[in-house]
C-alpha cells in the first residue's frame, strides 16, 4: 500500500492522473460488436483498466486499500510456490485490455516485473481504439472522432488520411460545420449540387491538409506543447478569418500560421517545463 501512496504522490507532483481506467469509459468508443478470442498470452503493460475494481488499484495496478492485502499476499505466495494460477479474464479494446476477473493476479504480475500473462479474451470492435496513457476524456474524444469518420466516410474516401485528434471534446462538430460551408460555397462557385463526399474530400485536401502542411513546415506544433495539429487547425482558421476581416482579403494559410505562432505561442519557460515533465504530445 505504501508503494501506491508514493506512486500517487509522484503523479500528483507531475500533475498527472494515475487512476486505473473504468471499463465504463469504453462505451464512449461506441463498440460495434464483440468476439470471443479464447485464451491468449497478453502483455501485462497493455492492461489499462478494470471492469469493477478500478478504484482499488492505481494505473500500475498497485493496491490502494488495506483490505486487499490478504488476498494479494495469498496470490503472491501461490505464485512463489510455483502453483499454476488460472488465466485472468479481459476485454480487449484495440491493443489494450480491461480486467474482468483477476485484478490481484495482474497486480502481482506487475510487481514481479512479469511481461506476459495468460488471459481469456473477449475483443470489442471499435473504430478509434484507445492507447495506454489515455484518460476518460480521451475516450470521449475518440468516440466523437469515430462518429465524425462515420458521417464523413473519410476513412473510405482517403484511407491514408492524417489522424485528426483533439485534446478537448466537442470539436468535431466544428469540422462538420466547415465541411458543410465548403459544400455550400463549392455549389455557388461551380453552379451545381455538390455531393457531400466531394465536399469532404475537397475540405480535407484543399483546406485541412494544406493548413497542416504549413504547420509542419514551420514546426508550429513545437510552440504549443500538449496540443495537436487538429487543435491548431481550428485556432488558426479562426485567426485566418480575423486577419481576413482586418485586411479585407484572404491572407492565406501560410501568413495565418506564421502570425498565429508569433502572437500566441506558449512562453519558452512553460515549453521547457512541459518537456521536463515529459507530457504527452500527439499529432
Amino acid at each position: 500500500m505504501r508503494r501506491a501512496w508514493i506512486h500517487d504522490l509522484l503523479a500528483w507532483l507531475r500533475g498527472e492522473d494515475n487512476d486505473l481506467l473504468p471499463f465504463e469509459a469504453v462505451k464512449h468508443l461506441n463498440p460495434k460488436g464483440e468476439h470471443y478470442r479464447g485464451v491468449q498470452t497478453i502483455p501485462v503493460d497493455k492492461i489499462i483498466g478494470s471492469v469493477d475494481r478500478y478504484r482499488d488499484f492505481d494505473d500500475a495496478f498497485l493496491p490502494r486499500a488495506d483490505h486487499l492485502k490478504e488476498r494479494w499476499s495469498n496470490i503472491r505466495r501461490l505464485k512463489l510456490e510455483g502453483r499454476e494460477l488460472p488465466a485472468i479474464q479481459v476485454y480487449q479494446v484495440g491493443n489494450t485490455y480491461f480486467v474482468k476477473d483477476g485484478n490481484h493476479r495482474v497486480s502481482v504480475a506487475h510487481l514481479d516485473g512479469q511481461k506476459f500473462i495468460d488471459a481469456e479474451v473477449i475483443e470489442l470492435d471499435v473504430t478509434v481504439p484507445p492507447e495506454k496513457g489515455d484518460e476518460v476524456k480521451d475516450f470521449i474524444i475518440k468516440g466523437e472522432y469515430a462518429n465524425f469518420l462515420e458521417i464523413t466516410k473519410l476513412d473510405e474516401l482517403r484511407p491514408d488520411h492524417y489522424d485528426i485528434c483533439f485534446t478537448t471534446p466537442g470539436r468535431y462538430d466544428i469540422l462538420l460545420d466547415h465541411i458543410q460551408k465548403r459544400q455550400y460555397y463549392m455549389g455557388l462557385n461551380l453552379k451545381r449540387d455538390i455531393p457531400y463526399e466531394e465536399a469532404v474530400a475537397s475540405w480535407y485536401e484543399r483546406i485541412y491538409t494544406h493548413m497542416v502542411g504549413e504547420m509542419r513546415a514551420s514546426n508550429a506544433l513545437d510552440a504549443f506543447p500538449g496540443r495537436t495539429e487538429a487543435d491548431l487547425y481550428l485556432w488558426m482558421m479562426d485567426h485566418r478569418y480575423n486577419l481576413t476581416q482586418a485586411y479585407g482579403h484572404d491572407v492565406g494559410s501560410r501568413v495565418a500560421t506564421q502570425s498565429f505562432v508569433r502572437h500566441y505561442k506558449t512562453p519558452w519557460h512553460k515549453r521547457l517545463l512541459s518537456k521536463l515533465l515529459g507530457r504527452r504530445e500527439r499529432t
